[in-house]
């Protein structure tokens, strides 16, 4: 059951990554496609339908980690209190920026508050890489599984990789986004600088990708991770799709490459870490184990009925918005 748990919430951040993933993206490439004001306004319009449903996701995954393992929710709120902080004050800023910017007419707040959405963004998806690649790399935990280490061990170059890799990443994931909803200068900006993000996503890719060989490797259980190896091909086939397909001017297929790049690259984390919930540091140290950071039998098998029926309400809910919102933006 505590396997039915980690997998679990690896689903739940998966499906936050795919969401508010194109959306974290559209903000950090809106200065480069968007000129004007009202074309700034227009690609923020793009995701004001969606960005705050998929949100909702990341609350739903913190809780969920409470919910299924305490003794890893515990050890890392108390491990990571300051990179929390600057998340959550990241998330209010850019909510605040979202809404604030239609309340003013002139353009000087305008910008303003764009540099603010789009500065927030990025910091946010800077952290996220960094914390998935410090979970990958391992922790430095004592016998209970609380963090040693401190806010400059998290800023280690393997790290800092995977956080250049998360915001190349969604920045074209927020590309193809725009190729999909808008349609006009910005969507022609954008296809010229998918362009070059894809060569550097995929540079990036191959660097982290043998960085994480050198970090990870051997493996333990290596029965167990035997199937990771088919993981790095179809991240490698939905990237030379995601080319393929915008070039073929297909939107929607190009974004569901991207979506296809971007799993493919967090179930392999997830299943690197696996059976670890918090991997220890150095690699092979242990860490952290899922069967011992779950609470009793009968409130695990509780608490995963609770979660699986809310994480099908909540999908149900994100297709129906999907499908009433999904029209194109003409700018």
């Amino acid at each position: 059951m505590s396997s039915v748990a980690f997998w679990l919430l690896a689903a739940m951040i998966t499906i936050y990554v795919l969401l508010d993933g194109y959306d974290l993206g559209v903000a950090a490439i809106a200065p480069l496609i968007a000129r004007t004001d009202a074309e700034r306004a227009g690609t923020m319009e793009s995701i004001g339908p969606f960005w705050n449903g998929n949100e909702v996701w990341l609350i739903a995954a913190g809780g969920s980690l409470f919910a299924l393992f305490p003794q890893a929710y515990a050890s890392a709120f108390s491990g990571f209190y300051l990179p929390f902080t600057i998340v959550l004050w990241l998330l209010m800023f850019r909510g605040i920026a979202m809404e604030l910017r239609g309340q003013f007419a002139s353009e000087l707040w305008h910008n303003f508050w764009d540099f603010c959405f789009c500065g927030s963004s990025i910091g946010l998806i800077a952290l996220f890489g960094i914390a998935l690649g410090n979970l990958v790399r391992g922790l430095p935990l004592d016998r209970d599984g609380y963090f040693l280490g401190t806010f400059g061990f998290l800023l280690n170059p393997y790290a800092l990789g995977v956080g250049l890799l998360a915001i190349a990443a969604l920045a074209q994931h927020g590309a193809t986004f725009v190729l999909m909803r808008i349609a006009g200068p910005p969507a022609q900006r954008g296809r010229a600088l998918l362009a070059t993000l894809w060569w550097i996503v995929a540079a990036l890719y191959v660097v982290v990708s043998l960085s994480t060989l050198a970090q990870r490797w051997p493996l333990e259980h290596h029965g167990m991770h035997a199937w990771l190896i088919v993981m790095p091909v179809l991240s490698l086939l939905s990237l030379v799709a995601l080319r393929i397909l915008v070039a073929r001017g297909s939107s929607a297929r190009a974004f569901a490459a991207s979506c296809a790049f971007l799993a493919t690259l967090l179930v392999a984390s997830a299943g690197t870490m696996y059976p670890y919930i918090l991997p220890g540091y150095p690699s092979g140290l242990g860490g952290l184990n899922i069967d011992a950071a779950t609470p009793s039998p009968t409130a695990l098998a509780t608490t995963v009925g609770v979660v699986a029926v809310g994480l099908c309400i909540v999908v149900a809910y994100s297709l129906f918005v999907a499908r009433k919102m999904a029209r194109k933006i003409s700018l």
